[in-house]
């Protein structure tokens, strides 16, 4: 049963991504939560530890040497949220298999070695309420067929933003936005947003 987590997490993705579930769902959360009992979030940090673990073996420089791969999720958990890239994330497996004695770590210890590059490598976030946004996919799964959409910042995180847009909310990482209030007046920001709806029950439903 050891990486359990990895196909599970791999099954997850070929649901998500070839839209398996829409024989009998309207969404893959809805799948997720009848079929499986997980939550939204339950099932995306599947999803998320299966794509670090696939960036750890793509990354992690194992010519001469051999370093222990993650053998659960917990292992993987903070570094799934941590939003780094791929190169940063098999550089914090790596100091944390050295810092457990050139063992698996535990997620406490992944915790720590994140934590710490985080700081180093802290970034404000640029973004405000209320700014219009492209949505950049580059290397994020989530985001996959949605280049060019664009939507509304309603949340400002630390290192991500929720931005709406006419199909749902998504909250992606700062480097997978692109500000484009700047191109546009008040106005016609304005206009963009309600045209993105296709429908006044849509708007209306969305704004009250």
């Amino acid at each position: 049963m050891e990486r359990a987590f990895l196909s599970a997490g791999q099954a997850l993705i070929e649901l998500r991504d070839r839209r398996l579930y829409r024989s009998t769902h309207r969404t893959f959360e809805e799948y997720c939560r009848d079929r499986f009992n997980y939550s939204r979030d339950a099932a995306y940090l599947k999803i998320s530890a299966t794509v670090v673990y696939e960036n750890l073996q793509k990354f992690l420089p194992t010519i001469g040497r051999q370093i222990p791969m993650p053998t659960n999720e917990r292992q993987l958990r903070f570094l799934a949220k941590a939003e780094l890239e791929p190169t940063v994330q098999a550089d914090v497996w790596q100091q944390a298999v050295e810092q457990a004695g050139n063992k698996i770590p535990s997620g406490r210890i992944v915790k720590d070695v994140v934590d710490r590059i985080r700081e180093k490598t802290k970034v404000p976030n640029p973004y405000h309420i209320g700014e219009i946004c492209i949505l950049l996919p580059k290397d994020d799964p989530d985001l996959r067929g949605k280049a060019g959409y664009w939507g509304v910042v309603s949340h400002v995180g630390e290192y991500s933003c929720t931005v709406q847009t006419w199909d749902g909310d998504y909250t992606v990482k700062i480097e997978h936005l692109k500000l484009r209030s700047s191109e546009f007046s008040p106005s016609e920001c304005w206009r963009r947003r309600v045209n993105s709806f296709e429908s006044i029950e849509e708007l209306c439903a969305h704004c009250f």
